[in-house]
Formats: C-alpha cells, structure tokens, sequence
C-alpha cells in the first residue's frame, strides 16, 4: 500500500477538487502549448527510402527534384457526343494562360492532344516541394472551374498529386468523423451494460477523449523531434480510445469489487486506495508494455513509423496518468456523493454481495479447460496455426496512387488522364552525379541507355534527359503506360537496375548514380520494411519477455507471453491475407483488392497488438497471481483468477474491436486493413487466447509456472503454517 499508484490515488482521492481541476489544466495546458509551437511537419526529404530516396536526394542537389504537377484534362461533356477541337483548343490556352500568372506556379507545358484526338492536356508544374503542392493548390483548382464555367460544353477537370492528396486528406477527415459517430456510442452503450450508471459509463469515456486531446497537444510540441506526417492524430484517435477505456474500466470495475466486499465499512477513499494497490499497479505496467513496444517503431528509419510511435506512447502515457490522477479523485467525489444521498436517505442502496470466481458464461467456457486442459491447448493452437497458415502467401506492397477511393473526384479524373494518355501512368528516374568536366561522358551513357531501352515493349518509348545548371547532376526519365504494382512496371525496373544501367552509366568512372522515380518507390519502400520487420520484431518479443518478467518476476510467463502474442498476431495477419488478397470478400468489406497487403500493417499490427495484448496479459495474470499470493492452489488460482477478470476484459474488448472495426469503415484501403487486422487481433485474444490457450497453459504449467520466483511458494507455505482461528474456517 506504498507504492507510487496508491500514493497517488490517495492524495487524489484526499483532495478530489484539486484532482479534478488539476487534470483538465493539464489538459488545456498541453492543447495550449501545442497550438502555440504548431506542428512540424515532415518533409519530402524524411519519406526518402532506399535506392529511391538516394536518387531523390542526388536530383535535388541539383535543383532537378521531383515537383508537384497537376494535369488539366479538356474533353467533351458526356452526353454531347464528339469534342469541339476548335473549342477544346481555345480552353487549353485559356488555362495555361491563367495557370501561367500563378506565383504557385512554376511552369506550364504547351497543350497536348491525346493519340486518339479525344482530349487535349495542359500539365502545370507547381514550385512548392513535393509533399506541399496540396496547400498550395487552391488557386489552381479555382483557375480550372473557372474555365469550366466559361466553357459549359467541355469537361475541364483537374488531378494530379496535389490534388489527389487534398481529396485524400478530405475523405480521411469525413471518415473519421463518420468513425467517432459510431465509435462513441457504441463504447458509451457497452460501459452502459457493464456498470448499469450514467456517472460510471461517462467516466471512461470522458477521460479518453482529455487523454486523447492532451495528447494531441503534446504531439504537436514532439512533432520538432519527430516530424510529424499526418498520421499522428488518427492513431492518437484509435490507440487513445481503446487504452483509455481500458485503462479506466479495469480501474472501476476493481473499486466496484472493494466497495462491494467492504458492504460499507469503508470509507470511499480507503476503497480506492484498494483498487489502486491492485489495478494501479496493472495499469502503470501495460501502459509502460504499450509504450515501450510502440518504441521500437523508432527502429523502422521510417518518418511515418516514427509518428505513429511517438502519437500511440503520449496517447498511452497520458491515459495512465489520467487513472491514475483524476479517476481516483472522481471515484471518491462519486462515492462521497452517494455516502451523502444514503445518509438522508434518498438513495437507499443494498450493497452487492461480492462474488469471486467465474461469471456464468466464463464458467461455461473454463469447465472443459480444466477438465481437458490439453486438448484445449491442442484443438485452440492447431485452430489458430490453421488461421495463420495464409501468411505464408502474403505479398507485401506499397499501396500506389492507383489505390485511393474514387469517391475523390481528382481520382476519376486521374482514371480518365491514364487512359487517354497512358504514358503518365508512371515512370522511371535515372539520376546521375558525377564532375562537371564530365558531364558529356554522362550524357553519353544516358542517352545509349535510352536508346537501349527505347523499344522495350513495357516503356512507352517516350524520354527526357535533364542536366543541372552546374552540369554535376543529370537525369533520365523514361515514361511508363502502366501503373507502378504491374509486372511490366516492376520487371523494367528490375532489368534496368541490373542490365542497363551497369553497361551504360556503370562505365563511367566516378559517377554516382540511383534510380528513382514511381516505381523505384513503389518497389523500394517494401524492401526496407521487409528488412527492419525481423529486428523490430525481435525487439518485441525481447521487451515483452523483459516486461513480463519484470511484471511478475517469472521467466516461465514470460515465455508463455511471447508465445500467446505472436500466435493471436500470425492468427489475425493470417485472416487478414486470406479477406484482403483475394477478391471474395470484397462486397463484404467494401474495398477493391489490390492482390496484396499493405508494407505498413504487418509491422503496425505487431507492434500494437504485443503492446494491447499486455493489457489483457499483465491484468489477468495479476488476478491469478494475487489469489496464488494468497496461498491458493495455483489451479483453482488460474480459474478463479481468469474466471474474475473474463467480464472486464470482454467489455474492454468489445470497446476495442469497436474502434477497430469502425476503422475497418474507411475508404482508404491501408487504413481498412490496419483496423480490420486488430479488430480480428483483439477478438482472437480476448476470447480464445485469454479464455482458452492462456489458461490451459497455466494449468498443464502448474507451479511451474512462477519460475524461478519463490514468492509464490513462500506465500504457499506462510498459509499452511499460519494458525487457522475456528471462525475463519469454512
């Protein structure tokens, strides 16, 4: 009863008003501060990667970097049959007039018609860095609808990477509105069933959401350490809800089982400093389990990783110190305001008899365990590792352009450019660095690597070679008419890595060359997750052993741990391949399958789910290991202590798979598979790996269980030995 939680819970709980008010100023100060430094957002040059990223950083030096580039397409409104030439003519120049006297505008190319005379294009180069054209683009898309209006008989429309990308952060805005219109009351409604009180359902819900705008502020001050890319807010969004529920439904679903068991010779804040002594300490350690696996996303090298570790550890960290601040506080504000009632009599309440052991429905699942244990064990694993089996076809991609929702009106557009003009679909960079005295040599190599490649059936034929004002940097670029994930893109790239490039630009000495461009990114970002994915793994697993043993001072759980997290990860990643790499569920899931997963949800989910699954872990096995302390029988200690905790870790899990699920809603194809992945994680953990493998484990352990601790053995024989008084025995 001295340790940090409970010192905390009783001052809070000893000065409620000062908790309360304390925790939302912390709570306005960190949105203050936020606000006041703003974010730091990444830049073009944090999302470099691999070979690509090396070629990206050689063009820019010499200011040949890849721009923002938007393309105006002027066809004939459907519906009125053939185009006006004369007409669409007449537009393009309008266009490029107006495009012209933008200060956002670099350059524009004269109009070009489509082979088949169908349409004509205006391509506008923006001078904004790459990954900044979307704020920048206003003012182009203004100039298009304007000669759309003078022009009623043309379509005059516009797409390219900007505004794609502003289409794209408008959908993942109204999606995620859309998600905490679902995501809200449907937590609000389960913590409803679960404690039967308004004032106690509101509680989790209310402290989540300040954790999570705490820790929005705090992002934004982190954001100058860590770049952040955007993606920051939704996982504060999605990993705050879930933990902050969790965190504080464990913490008053333990103060309601002191309250009852005191039948009111308690007073409210002994009652909490109760279930601060218990599920404090199993809050502080799965927050710190969360936030030390999102760590290891540091060891991804990757801006976007990085983000998503520093949004998901500040989300965690604050929605502990919230329960472990301002819940007391309220709880003892809560239970002083019923003491009050009661006394005059306006809430005479019967205090609930305190049950230990199994619910009904978890007694219903435990009683073939412990009956059986090992053919639980067996026909769970086996169903599992059967679930799993899909894994071994998983094809990782990088999910291109081509992937977004058409809902977006610049992807209809983009739909509608690529088939008139087919060469824009992709293409490759060839960027060289070498002396200036030089620079002929290179030209050279770079043109007989054109010429090379010139009737490659998979190239449109179509090149462009550009060379720095200095002469030190030049760069081919060769147009693709397919899209980055076809084969046809991705064997070119392979071939003129490998061929071309070594008998061309490979001959001249002391040139320093990359390939970059669409398809090398495509191709390059995979490769890189591919080979972080076993050291962060292994990172993983080693700090859920160490937090394990560490928890509960076992080398034998702590094993137990690394194998239940990896078989509920490989089990879900594996129903995640078989619904998204192939076509049958489309309908089902609303999405289009792009044959593939995306490079970020494997490393996503491990990380998340190791870090979640300690949640359920850390606070089942403190169950277990208090009734053990006690000197119960370890297997009556295994039943009763998974049997006790099964209601809140169902309820916490119904939270999760909520917000989860509702991620599984949007549009964007990664997201949909990110919150699919742990939706189906956290119901394999909470309902088969907690409730069936877990306990048949422990049970076919035995003592073995708490190895090499004797604290258990220790508590063991202190009660055999301690004097029994006649009133105590049963």
């Amino acid at each position: 009863m001295k340790n940090l939680p409970v010192s905390m819970a009783r001052w809070s709980a000893a000065h409620p008003w000062r908790g309360i008010v304390g925790w939302f100023v912390f709570v306005v100060l960190c949105l203050g501060i936020g606000i006041s430094v703003g974010t730091n957002a990444a830049t073009t040059e944090d999302f470099r990667i691999g070979e690509a990223g090396r070629g990206e950083a050689i063009a820019a030096e010499g200011g040949l970097q890849q721009r923002p580039v938007e393309h105006v397409l002027i066809t004939a409104k459907p519906g009125t049959g053939k185009r006006d030439i004369a007409a669409a003519d007449s537009a393009a120049d309008d266009v490029a007039a107006r495009m012209r006297k933008l200060p956002e505008v670099l350059s524009v190319a004269d109009p070009v018609r489509s082979a088949d005379n169908t349409a004509v294009r205006v391509t506008v180069t923006m001078k904004s860095p790459e990954l900044e054209g979307k704020e920048h683009v206003d003012p182009l898309l203004e100039q298009t609808a304007a000669v759309q209006k003078a022009n009623p008989q043309l379509r005059v429309e516009e797409t390219g990477s900007s505004s794609i990308s502003k289409g794209v952060d408008r959908l993942r805005g109204d999606d995620l509105a859309r998600t905490e219109m679902i995501a809200l009351p449907v937590t609000l409604i389960t913590l409803l069933l679960v404690f039967s009180s308004v004032a106690m359902a509101l509680v989790p819900l209310l402290l989540a959401l300040s954790s999570i705008a705490a820790a929005v502020g705090l992002t934004m001050v982190a954001s100058h350490v860590f770049p952040d890319n955007g993606i920051s807010t939704n996982v504060i969004l999605l990993i705050g809800l879930a933990v902050g529920v969790d965190y504080t439904l464990f913490y008053l679903k333990r103060e309601r089982e002191e309250r009852a068991r005191a039948g009111g010779r308690l007073s409210p804040q002994a009652v909490v400093e109760l279930a601060a002594a218990t599920s404090g300490r199993a809050v502080v350690v799965s927050g710190l389990a969360v936030a030390v696996s999102s760590a290891t996303l540091y060891l991804a090298d990757d801006v976007i990783f990085s983000s998503i570790a520093t949004g998901a550890i500040l989300v965690t960290l604050v929605a502990v110190v919230s329960s472990l601040t301002v819940l007391p506080a309220l709880l003892a504000k809560l239970g002083m305001c019923d003491e009050r009632r009661a006394a005059r009599g306006l809430t005479p309440k019967k205090q609930k008899t305190h049950k230990t052991g199994p619910g009904r429905l978890a007694a219903v699942v435990l009683r073939p365990v412990a009956k059986h244990p090992l053919a639980t064990l067996t026909v769970t694993v086996l169903a599992l590792l059967a679930l799993a089996a899909p894994v071994l076809g998983l094809k990782l991609t990088d999910m291109g352009r081509e992937t977004h929702s058409r809902s977006i009106a610049a992807m209809q557009v983009y739909d509608r450019l690529n088939a008139a003009y087919p060469e824009l679909k992709s293409m490759h960079q060839v960027v060289v660095r070498a002396d200036a005295d030089r620079s002929p040599e290179v030209t050279t190599a770079l043109r007989e690597l054109a010429a090379d490649v010139k009737d490659d059936p998979r190239l449109s034929g179509t090149s462009q070679l550009t060379t720095s004002p200095d002469k030190r940097i030049s760069m081919l670029q060769l147009q693709i008419p397919h899209y980055v994930s076809s084969d046809e893109a991705q064997s070119s790239l392979k071939d003129i890595r490998d061929t071309y490039i070594p008998k061309t630009i490979g001959q001249v000495k002391g040139a320093d060359f990359a390939m970059t461009g669409d398809v090398a990114r495509y191709a390059d970002y995979p490769t890189h997750q591919e080979q972080k994915l076993p050291l962060i793994i292994g990172a993983l697993l080693l700090v859920t052993f160490a937090m394990t043993v560490w928890a509960f001072r076992s080398v034998v759980l702590g094993l137990v741990g690394i194998v239940l997290n990896l078989l509920s990860a490989v089990a879900s990643l594996g129903v995640l391949v078989m619904v998204f790499q192939d076509t049958w569920a489309e309908g089902l899931v609303d999405f289009t399958s792009t044959g593939s997963i995306g490079s970020r949800v494997p490393l996503f989910l491990f990380v998340i789910l190791f870090g979640l699954s300690m949640d359920y872990q850390v606070f089942v096995i403190s169950r277990i290991r208090e009734a053990a302390l006690r000197g119960v029988p370890t297997r009556k200690a295994v039943i009763e202590g998974i049997g006790s905790s099964a209601g809140v870790v169902t309820s916490a899990a119904v939270v999760m798979v909520t917000v989860f699920a509702s991620f599984a809603a949007l549009h964007l194809i990664e997201m949909k598979q990110i919150g699919f992945s742990l939706a189906v994680a956290v119901l394999l953990d909470a309902f088969v790996i907690r409730l069936l493998v877990l306990p048949s484990m422990m049970l076919l352990l035995g003592e073995a269980n708490w190895w090499p601790s004797r604290g258990v053995r220790r508590a063991r024989r202190s009660t055999e030995q301690a004097p029994r008084p006649l009133e105590s025995v049963s």
